[in-house]
């Protein structure tokens, strides 16, 4: 990645060594270790109450750890405040002056910092000019839309040429057209300018569509670290496979290292402790939608043994531009999701067959 960029240095590593988070008696991160190279962009995904915004404020220094140490660029910033931490930073909430106008609110980093007027307005120049906004540096941020609002909160935390960029949740107040627009823009320009950016957030497409990696959080542990192929792909645990993407829930046995569903047998990626080559233990296996066919010739079924199994009835089918996804429903009351392209459509109350492309899933015992 280029290091060459209008603010005169590209990101530095940021490192989580062992970091414990205690508020009283109640442990919020157990030793997380993360570390990230220069100028990468890592998500920190996970449900409500993970521990992923407090491990961020950590990094910042808005919260002291308890145990572990925080580095940035190779030094240790453990103890050191957080106005010294060289860090830019945007939240949910924006927090612009509202009597400042565009081009001061990204100015005033620089005024704090005691830079020359010059130099500042030449970089706050520069950097309205990269976030898009350079023909609103006169408009106050009454004047901005949501989403211009987010612009100038991210110039402003990047002019100050921080070492990292630290995310949190900054799109979640936007309708969804806005979000997807603005993080393909962030993502943009951190890799123009080889930002090191943090980006924490509970919405698992947006942590795919912009990662080089995602840190899935659960219960103040990192549960799995990989690229967003690796954990959609190839999730090493039941809450990864369900909560990044989609996953129909589909009851199976194991087979030796299979799992036979519905008269296929699926390869595993990971088999959950006390079941291992145990063939007719109980388990659950996490199927994608995509990797579920549907087949509603009822007549060329006749030939397969086990077709009972197979049969289900399609329950609804809804209409998602290029893919339609079908719920259908077998004759025990349990039901999958189905996703196919478009010009495949069926109809409520037809009688469908079911089968399972071979590829590896994950599996959890039965409850």
């Amino acid at each position: 990645m280029s290091t060459d960029s209008p603010l005169g240095q590209a990101g530095q590593s940021v490192c989580l060594d062992g970091v414990t988070k205690k508020y009283g008696s109640t442990t919020v991160l157990h030793g997380v270790d993360l570390e990230l190279s220069p100028g990468e962009l890592i998500c920190l995904l996970g449900p409500s109450g993970c521990g992923k915004t407090t491990a961020l404020r950590c990094i910042a220094g808005l919260e002291a750890v308890s145990a572990g140490r925080v580095l940035i660029g190779g030094a240790e910033v453990t103890n050191v405040p957080v106005n010294r931490r060289d860090i830019g930073m945007v939240f949910q909430q924006y927090s612009l002056f509202p009597h400042l106008t565009v081009a001061k609110n990204v100015e005033f980093g620089l005024d704090m910092r005691r830079v020359q007027k010059l130099e500042r307005r030449t970089r706050v120049g520069e950097m309205l000019e990269i976030v898009g906004l350079a023909h609103l540096a006169e408009r106050f941020p009454h004047e901005l839309s949501g989403g211009q609002q987010q612009r100038v909160a991210l110039a402003r935390a990047l002019v100050t040429r921080p070492r990292a960029l630290l995310l949190d949740e900054p799109l979640s107040a936007l309708d969804a057209k806005v979000r997807v627009r603005l993080r393909e823009q962030i993502r943009a320009i951190q890799t123009e300018l080889g930002m090191t950016t943090v980006f924490v957030t509970h919405d698992q497409e947006e942590a795919l569509a912009i990662s080089d990696r995602v840190a899935v959080m659960e219960g103040g542990r990192i549960a799995q670290l990989g690229t967003p192929e690796e954990l959609y792909r190839r999730p090493i645990s039941s809450f990864v496979a369900d909560f990044v993407g989609l996953s129909n829930r589909v009851d199976g046995d194991l087979v030796g290292d299979r799992v036979r569903v519905r008269g296929t047998e699926l390869p595993l990626l990971a088999v959950p402790s006390g079941t291992t080559g145990v063939t007719g233990a109980r388990v659950t296996a996490y199927v994608r939608p995509e990797h579920v066919h549907l087949n509603g010739n009822a007549g060329s079924a006749g030939s397969w043994s086990d077709a009972g199994e197979r049969s289900a009835v399609v329950i609804s089918s809804g209409f998602l531009g290029p893919i339609r996804r079908t719920v259908v429903q077998f004759g025990d009351g349990s039901t999958v999701a189905a996703q196919h392209g478009s010009e495949s459509e069926y109809r409520a109350g037809e009688r469908v067959e079911v089968s399972f492309t071979r590829e590896p899933v994950t599996v959890a015992p039965r409850l």
